[in-house]
């Protein structure tokens, strides 16, 4: 089932930010939680692949990875020998895949929920915060994938671990089904993944509505709704605490994008 809770003010974000379970076994105060940040409530968690390929994804997507790999092989030869891996680079470059990006920090998906290409539409609609729990998700998965995180005693997966399991899509869509997913922790390739302190679920083919799985399969999903209202305010408090594009996206690119907004000026 998913919980939505909508924020109308700053102080009701501190559930989100403040979102540690104590775990008596660490003596810490630590949870599974991965977050995504969208700048509209309406929008849907599609994957680049079904969006572009749309229901042909099952046909391209071979082709897609194939290609990618016999170019991408002369910057990252490791791409050669894993599909997950094919995936990850692919990802960060644009490629069209089936993974769905997410964050350990509430923070980065505040940041992703308050940015908007076209700034005159900040005010215009609500922005949105998922909350999933890996450890929820993990219990949802077949016997094989759990015995090898017994067996790495982890929490979360590695390529090398997923790879364990399988490195074959039509197997992995086999396994899951419709009714469970692998969320991944990605090797540090660059900085912003980094920084982003980046998390993948990979989706499987027969899961063709991503919301109706963890409202059908989970109990932890929360859905935070961030109105419109709020959204300038918060994007202050960000930008006052460090957290802003030329930090998720290090670089010129990223620079370039924070002074642009710095300076942008709003029409009343």
């Amino acid at each position: 089932m998913i919980k939505e809770m909508r924020i109308t003010t700053v102080e009701e974000l501190m559930p989100l930010l403040a979102d540690q379970a104590y775990r008596p076994n660490l003596k810490r105060n630590r949870c599974n939680y991965v977050y995504r940040g969208m700048p509209n409530a309406d929008y849907k968690m599609v994957t680049t692949l079904r969006r572009n390929c749309k229901e042909l994804e099952r046909t391209l997507e071979p082709a897609i990875l194939k290609n990618f790999a016999k170019y991408a092989v002369i910057e990252d030869p490791s791409v050669a020998n894993s599909v997950w891996r094919q995936m990850i680079l692919g990802q960060h470059h644009g490629l069209p895949t089936r993974l769905l990006d997410w964050t350990h920090s509430a923070l980065v998906a505040l940041h992703f929920a308050t940015s908007e290409e076209n700034l005159e539409q900040m005010s215009a609609h609500d922005g949105v915060i998922w909350r999933i729990d890996i450890d929820e998700l993990h219990s949802l998965l077949p016997e094989k994938y759990q015995a090898i995180m017994r067996a790495n005693k982890a929490e979360v997966f590695s390529v090398d671990m997923l790879t364990q399991a399988t490195d074959n899509l039509t197997q992995y869509d086999s396994d899951m089904g419709d009714h469970a997913m692998v969320v991944l922790e990605p090797p540090s390739i660059n900085q912003r993944i980094v920084n982003q302190y980046a998390f993948f679920s990979v989706i499987p083919l027969p899961m063709r509505d991503l919301e109706e799985f963890l409202d059908r399969c989970t109990e932890n999903t929360v859905k935070y709704v961030l109105d419109r209202r709020l959204r300038w305010r918060v994007r202050d408090m960000l930008d006052q605490l460090n957290m802003s594009e030329r930090i998720v996206y290090p670089g010129l690119d990223g620079l370039s994008k924070w002074i642009a907004r710095h300076y942008f000026v709003k029409h009343e």
